[in-house]
């Protein structure tokens, strides 16, 4: 066992791709921070927030499909300029900002209670960005952006967004993004180094009750070390933390309504909060929710089945290019280097290695980012050749010491209420193996690995009580490889006034990468009027 003294609570153990992701994330930590390491401090309202402003009351509406008008920010977070920091990371990041679009960005923090239900336990501090034209008016109306806890903080993902943004929708709000629960300012970094390799690092073959005995022991060892840390918080990390944060952040901004677009399980947090608070409802979008109906194991099972099928439509456009270089067959040439580092994980030097978990884990992460398919492409294309370089880099955010892995796990943990044992996941593991080749196995691994978590709960949205809410636009991908298309149906279903489109699209997120979703959702925000019928969009 090592430690790695540039972050001093996260312990290494060698012979992992974890323990490389370390040493290639030093040089990689630099361009890759969201903000600058020491932000503003924030006189918001935190762990003694006073009452909300005043939703608006409740009228009939003339027009079904209309949507609540945008009103200015009044007060707010402090924000400092970070700019250069800001955008350094997107680049870094493979995600730049597109020539002639200049951006002013800030950031700051918002103080919540850690657990509003033990005042004693005291405060949590998110991160905030917000992005706007330069110049723009302070007091512009806010869109709030919550992502996706797999992919990217949402401090991130709002500045990714403005990026993409239409000049109108730009020139409209102030796009500000905060930060989930265990994410950018607030990282979750409490699991045992040797406990998270073990996890990450588990492959096709850790499928019987003593492989999955196993695993639930080293998650054991991350629940008791994170518990022992956070005082009694671990439970907080959840997407019904994320519904009242957002709660927590209307009542900063001062604004009777809230404009939001949730992204991925953060559109599972705004859809919960939508239906606890449908009198504070702006313009919301719903980008690629789950199914609110479903727990653990079904709630997996339907994932990975959407992760198989995204995988085929990755391998499908990677062999009608010109030049896959995945070959003819991709799932086969993938098939065949995962079988091979079952056997033996390839060696990357100084001893580390990267294993057939670590890959399908890399995978999985990436394919719901279309524009990074090529980069994985290539990826796999070269270990399969002997050079792991590549899928190292595209480990770094799961594993590295600014990685999502502690916070994605607490997660998806707390929001179920279902616990596995060993023998439930082996027999899954059995089961799933057939029928989801590439990710069944560690679909099953992961329902043990939440075995000594404490029962958590779903955010399950359900018709908004007392006054119906707005309507709100639901959008579901049809191949997104986080949950199936019918998790959005379901949603707006639930929600009773969910206005649903369907795009034809992959990945984790539509808006705004098709001209059809774009135009239906910059109609929403600019013009405040939602479709009145489902609509479809083509790829």
């Amino acid at each position: 066992m090592r430690r790695w003294t540039g972050h001093p609570r996260v312990r290494w153990s060698r012979r992992s791709v974890t323990g490389l992701v370390l040493l290639c994330a030093l040089a990689l930590l630099a361009g890759c921070a969201v903000g600058p390491s020491q932000r503003p401090p924030v006189a918001v309202r935190g762990e003694h927030l006073p009452a909300a402003p005043p939703s608006a009351a409740a009228q009939p509406p003339a027009d079904p499909d209309l949507l609540p008008g945008t009103e200015p920010v009044r007060g707010g977070p402090v924000f400092g300029d970070c700019t250069d920091d800001v955008l350094a990371g997107l680049s870094a990041a493979g995600t730049p900002v597109p020539a002639g679009r200049a951006l002013e960005i800030g950031c700051g923090r918002l103080t919540v209670p850690a657990d509003r239900g033990r005042p004693d336990l005291g405060p949590a501090r998110l991160g905030l960005t917000r992005v706007t034209t330069p110049g723009a008016a302070a007091d512009l109306p806010a869109l709030v952006v919550l992502g996706d806890t797999g992919v990217d903080g949402s401090a991130r993902a709002a500045a990714t967004l403005a990026a993409q943004l239409p000049d109108a929708v730009l020139a409209r709000y102030q796009v500000i993004g905060m930060d989930r629960r265990g994410a950018g300012e607030d990282l979750l970094d409490c699991a045992p180094a040797d406990a998270r390799a073990a996890l990450l690092d588990a492959g096709p073959d850790r499928r019987d009750e003593a492989a999955m005995s196993a695993l639930l022991d080293r998650s054991r060892a991350i629940v008791q070390d994170c518990y022992l840390l956070l005082s009694g918080t671990l439970t907080s990390f959840k997407s019904a933390s994320s519904a009242d944060d957002l709660e927590s952040l209307r009542s900063a901004l001062g604004v009777a309504r809230l404009n939001l677009l949730g992204i991925g399980d953060g559109a599972d947090a705004v859809a919960g909060w939508v239906a606890r608070h449908p009198d504070a409802v702006g313009r919301v979008v719903l980008d690629g929710p789950g199914d609110p109906g479903l727990d653990d194991p079904a709630r997996t099972e339907a994932a990975t089945a959407a992760a198989e099928a995204a995988f085929d439509d990755f391998a499908t456009a990677c062999a009608a290019g010109p030049d896959c270089p995945l070959g003819p067959d991709p799932r086969a040439t993938v098939r065949g280097l995962l079988d091979r580092l079952t056997g033996t994980a390839l060696p990357v030097g100084d001893g580390d290695t990267v294993t057939a978990g670590a890959t399908v884990r890399a995978v999985r992460a990436v394919l719901s980012q279309p524009a990074r398919w090529p980069e994985l492409q290539a990826a796999l294309a070269a270990a399969d050749a002997g050079d792991a370089a590549g899928l190292v880099r595209l480990l770094a955010p799961i594993g590295g010491p600014q990685g999502r892995f502690d916070a994605a796990l607490a997660t998806r943990c707390n929001d179920s209420r279902v616990r596995a044992t060993p023998g439930e996941a082996a027999d899954r593991a059995a089961d799933w193996a057939g029928r989801f080749p590439l990710f069944g196995v560690a679909a099953a691994q992961d329902l043990v690995a939440c075995g000594p978590w404490p029962s958590g709960g779903p955010v399950v949205p359900a018709t908004p009580q007392g006054n119906p809410s707005p309507p709100v636009l639901v959008l579901g991908t049809a191949h997104d490889p986080r949950t199936p298309q019918s998790g959005a149906e379901r949603t707006a279903e639930q929600l009773g006034n969910g206005r649903l489109v369907r795009w034809e699209g992959a990945g984790t997120g539509a808006y705004p990468r098709t001209p059809c979703v774009t135009a239906i959702v910059d109609r929403a925000l600019l013009d405040g009027r939602a479709p009145a019928e489902p609509v479809v969009c083509p790829p």
